[in-house]
């Protein structure tokens, strides 16, 4: 969720927020304007942010993100959320020939500060010009830190048993390292995610192209116990595994940025 999208995002949090038995209350974003939401952020129930960086090199940060500036000031906004105590992640698509060669300044972002950076490998989607020869499995990435004689203790962590990420940590740092290993490890069976887009469809699967419409059912006039029954039944098509890397290259579905996070 962009925060130049909602403008409303801190009521909207305040909404959610005061969902009984919520206890978990997550945003995705760029983070470049996030610091002055921040404490009203933090006020309406906000609990976990997940903050997109793919590189800290400033010509890189202008090629990847079409902007002049900004990169100090997300990474200002990273520890100004650790700061205050929100739970960090820091989403990192890692590409080969494109950021790999900062593989280890990430992983030294944990270790005065407990954040989660969770290196993505690098997915097809829709806009996004794909070329399989990016594509880094989290094994060579794992491979890649441990020759690091500052991180050769990189080591397993504990997850929780519906988690995406393969965590990991580094003997003697705050936080940790996380793989999400969609193309190389697909964890489809133990995922337990479902989006609805801003236009009010339903995905049940990242890489499906398979969406349902609450928002026309909504439309329609049919009751919560209708609408449960249709998202029960979407996730009782859900596929036990997506399809292949060269597969979902060929797939038609949408761009990340109108999924969502």
């Amino acid at each position: 969720m962009c925060l130049q999208v909602r403008k409303d995002i801190v009521e909207l949090c305040e909404e959610l927020g005061a969902i009984p038995g919520l206890d978990i209350l997550a945003m995705t974003t760029n983070g470049i304007a996030l610091k002055r939401k921040l404490p009203k952020l933090k006020a309406a129930g906000l609990t976990h942010l997940n903050i997109s960086l793919d590189t800290m090199l400033d010509h890189k940060f202008q090629l990847l993100t079409r902007r002049a500036q900004g990169k100090e000031r997300v990474l200002e906004n990273i520890y100004s959320a650790v700061d205050m105590g929100f739970h960090t992640k820091v989403n990192c698509v890692m590409m080969r020939g494109v950021n790999d060669e900062e593989l280890t300044d990430f992983v030294a972002m944990t270790k005065e500060h407990p954040i989660d950076v969770r290196f993505i490998e690098y997915m097809p989607f829709g806009g996004n010009k794909w070329q399989k020869k990016k594509m880094m499995s989290y094994i060579e990435m794992i491979d890649r830190i441990r020759q690091d004689d500052r991180f050769e203790s990189l080591a397993k962590a504990y997850n929780e048993p519906n988690d995406t990420a393969r965590s990991y940590k580094v003997e003697g740092h705050e936080g940790a390292v996380s793989f999400i290993t969609s193309m190389s490890h697909s964890f489809c069976s133990s995922c337990n995610r479902l989006r609805v887009t801003a236009d009010g469809n339903l995905k049940v699967c990242l890489f499906g192209n398979t969406e349902v419409s609450l928002r026309d059912a909504i439309r329609e006039g049919n009751s919560d116990e209708d609408l449960a029954t249709i998202i029960q039944a979407a996730v009782q098509r859900k596929k036990k595994a997506h399809a292949g890397m060269d597969e979902l290259a060929e797939m038609e579905n949408r761009p990340m940025i109108l999924i969502g996070g």
